[in-house]
């Protein structure tokens, strides 16, 4: 009887069955971004036994580039970190770039939200306030954009004008007069989203870590992380030789 040869796909099942802990770089040193992504990445589900384990950079020992956010807009700036880190890194890397709309600020600062005012967050959060005082119109939203790219820039995704795969999300609500609570960063103690009568500074990660931009782009990312195991045991199995369109379902 004559055996069978296995194909790319049973090669690739049997290397993913194997696989305990997939990795993944986040482009960010923010720790409250880590931690923020880190629960995330908890509450995946396992890929057959493979679970997504989210690295920082100070988890790696190789030197990873000081990135300059040049992008006009929040998916340019996070692609510009996550391919940046994910080819000194060599592996998979996820970026996210995120602002604060104001409607009556015309938009702004949008994507210059973490550049609008030199300092702290502190710093950032007085000027917004300095430019709304006397505004009635409050109405203000979180913007995010995610990205995860591959250090190969190999397109797992199926869209041949890109390399790379993005989710936006967006939350809705108003701006406080005063900043209300010491939890979140950034802009948070001034957020107020809608539904809710207390700022992101005062609900806490268990409530942002359902409703807020990233949570919300996060949700977007999660459909493709079957196509990111994939490609990292393509990527490693030589028998492949990285030809991913050979070896998808």
């Amino acid at each position: 009887m004559t055996k069978t040869k296995p194909t790319c796909l049973t090669r690739l099942r049997k290397r993913l069955a194997k696989m305990r802990e997939i990795k993944i770089l986040l482009a960010s040193g923010n720790r409250h971004k880590a931690r923020e992504f880190s629960g995330f990445f908890s509450e995946l589900p396992p890929f057959g036994d493979a679970k997504l384990a989210l690295l920082s950079p100070g988890d790696l020992s190789c030197e990873l580039p000081e990135v300059e956010e040049t992008g006009a807009s929040y998916e340019e700036n996070a692609l510009l970190k996550a391919a940046a880190f994910a080819r000194a890194a060599g592996m998979p890397a996820i970026a996210d770039d995120s602002g604060i709309e104001v409607r009556a600020l015309g938009g702004e600062p949008g994507v210059r939200s973490a550049r609008a005012a030199e300092g702290s967050d502190p710093d950032r959060v007085n000027w917004l306030l300095d430019r709304m005082r006397g505004i009635r119109d409050r109405v203000a939203c979180f913007t995010a954009c995610l990205v995860i790219a591959f250090p190969n820039g190999k397109n797992i995704f199926g869209a041949a004008e890109r390399d790379y795969f993005s989710a936006e999300g967006r939350c809705f609500g108003t701006l406080a007069e005063t900043p209300r609570g010491t939890r979140g960063f950034g802009y948070d103690p001034v957020f107020t989203p809608d539904g809710y009568g207390a700022t992101f500074g005062e609900l806490g990660d268990e409530i942002k870590s359902r409703i807020s931009h990233r949570a919300i782009a996060f949700k977007g990312v999660a459909q493709i992380v079957p196509s990111v195991l994939k490609y990292i045991a393509v990527h490693h199995n030589e028998n492949c030789n990285g030809d991913l369109g050979r070896c998808t379902n």
